[in-house]
């Protein structure tokens, strides 16, 4: 079985490659959870779990993993965000696999806590995972939802939160200061852990935990890792790559 590591390596390189390909956005976001996405996909069991991708303009991510489990084809994969393709570049529920759309702040966690107590009513097994960014819990429906998972003690749902520290308009903690996330969850009756999220070994033992809570995974991440010119520089979250930054981000993952 590869490594999370090459794994992550492949999904940065493919969704490079198909960003640059359309001219298109966020590829400091999908960057920053690539190594998240890398052990979760290999977790999962899309046969009984499901998976909301809330930060939805991490889409592309999703369409390598869900391509790398049989479930699209490599065509599609690769017609992202071209004329005419149903991938387009925020995850919108075309396949089964896709239960929910994302990229309307917020949307996420309230789809996941209502997946999630459907299982719970239905005795099913299998947990439901929610993706969100930092700048998503910021939203008044997360934290409803935050509640309404507390009150269930919906033990099903899992939260991983890709805390890189920035949002479009700029640093998180400037727009509206969130944290400390896991604090304030666990006060409203959640169970959470703050990890590394570029740490495979920390992601993987977070991702496996059980708890008789909903549990948030708050993983710290760095905005366009492991680039040189992307770390942490916002200009990436709209900025498509021009040729130049391709070849040069590029040569960085390959070696």
């Amino acid at each position: 079985m590869e490594s999370y590591k090459e794994i992550a390596r492949q999904s940065r390189i493919k969704c490079l490659e198909l960003v640059f390909k359309a001219q298109t956005s966020h590829i400091g976001s999908l960057m920053s959870c690539a190594d998240i996405m890398a052990v979760l996909f290999e977790k999962i069991d899309l046969n009984k779990d499901k998976f909301v991708l809330s930060a939805g303009w991490k889409a592309c991510l999703l369409y390598f993993h869900l391509w790398r489990k049989g479930r699209i084809s490599e065509e599609d994969l690769n017609s992202y965000c071209m004329p005419g393709s149903k991938f387009i570049g925020l995850a919108e529920p075309i396949i089964p696999e896709i239960p929910a759309s994302g990229g309307s702040m917020t949307y996420g966690l309230p789809f996941g806590v209502g997946f999630a107590l459907a299982k719970k009513f239905k005795k099913e097994k299998g947990t439901i995972y929610v993706l969100e960014s930092d700048g998503g819990m910021q939203g008044g429906q997360t934290w409803e939802a935050v509640q309404i998972a507390a009150q269930h003690k919906l033990n099903n749902l899992v939260l991983l939160v890709d805390d890189n520290s920035l949002q479009a308009m700029g640093e998180t903690k400037k727009i509206l200061n969130i944290h400390p996330l896991d604090k304030k969850l666990k006060i409203f009756g959640w169970d959470a852990k703050k990890i590394n999220g570029h740490n495979f070994k920390q992601i993987e033992k977070a991702i496996s935990a059980k708890s008789k809570k909903p549990f948030a995974i708050i993983a710290k991440t760095v905005k366009g890792y492991p680039i040189s010119f992307m770390k942490g520089n916002n200009l990436y979250h709209y900025k498509n790559p021009s040729k130049k930054e391709y070849f040069n981000a590029l040569k960085e993952l390959q070696n």
